[in-house]
């Protein structure tokens, strides 16, 4: 009886090179910057326990090491289908556009109407202090202080609670800031009165 284990693995080496392609895709839009080391961190959360064992076949091809994972493991990752792969393509757009000030301005917005449904007014305050703060510049950055991006976040480490992306990424630094400024002052326009008064927020 011929073995169909060459025609196993055949389509799991296919569908294992479209996952990792298409991983490795959305990690070099969203995070230039790190996209190897999150790669990294994608093999190392899959438990050792789960590793094929040796009795199964096709396992003797496999790093006997449970400590380094095999790529085999990425077998477990569902091909992303085309609607995901739209969603990426949008994001990717979204952080481009936002690299220029009114297109930091139009994702502001948008993050706005979705999750704080504060008003045009409250946007004009938003405006008139991210202005102020970097003229909505995602590489602004105070040489004294070292306050850094489109918020000004000091220390700029604070915008990783959204994504380690915060150097190149304007949207990330965006949905950082908004988050904060609900957080400590509920409204941009509050946040606009502090800073005229303090010259911070």
């Amino acid at each position: 009886m011929k073995s169909s284990l060459p025609t196993i693995r055949s389509k799991r080496t296919r569908r294992l090179s479209l996952s990792a392609a298409c991983l490795a895709f959305f990690l070099a839009i969203v995070e230039p910057a790190n996209a190897s080391s999150n790669m990294q961190q994608v093999f190392l959360t899959i438990p050792a326990d789960q590793l094929p064992s040796p009795e199964l076949p096709g396992a003797e091809n496999l790093d006997p090491n449970p400590g380094v994972p095999s790529l085999l493991e990425l077998d477990s990752i569902k091909v992303v289908d085309a609607s995901a792969m739209a969603l990426v393509s949008i994001a990717a757009r979204q952080v481009e556009s936002a690299r220029q000030a009114e297109g930091a301005k139009e994702a502001a917005r948008q993050i706005i109407a979705q999750k704080y449904r504060w008003s045009e007014k409250q946007f004009t305050c938003l405006d008139n202090l991210w202005t102020k703060e970097s003229n909505w510049n995602y590489k602004a950055r105070n040489k004294s202080s070292g306050a850094h991006g489109i918020p000004q976040a000091l220390p700029a480490t604070k915008m990783e609670i959204v994504g380690t992306d915060w150097r190149t990424n304007p949207v990330t630094q965006i949905t950082w800031g908004l988050k904060y400024i609900e957080e400590r002052y509920k409204y941009p326009c509050s946040a606009w009165s502090k800073s005229k008064r303090s010259n911070w927020y």
